[in-house]
């Protein structure tokens, strides 16, 4: 089964992603998304 995200917790990861203080792999562990290319993707869409 596929995790959906809403957009507001995409939004919230995203603008960490671009503030830069933490690593992909970082966020990516800390807000339990296991695709790290998925934070990416987001990232660029922003």
């Amino acid at each position: 089964m596929r995790k959906r995200f809403h957009s507001e917790f995409m939004t919230k990861v995203v603008l960490e992603a671009i503030k830069g203080e933490k690593t992909i792999a970082e966020l990516s562990s800390e807000y339990e998304v296991h695709n790290r290319t998925q934070i990416v993707n987001w990232r660029k869409r922003a």
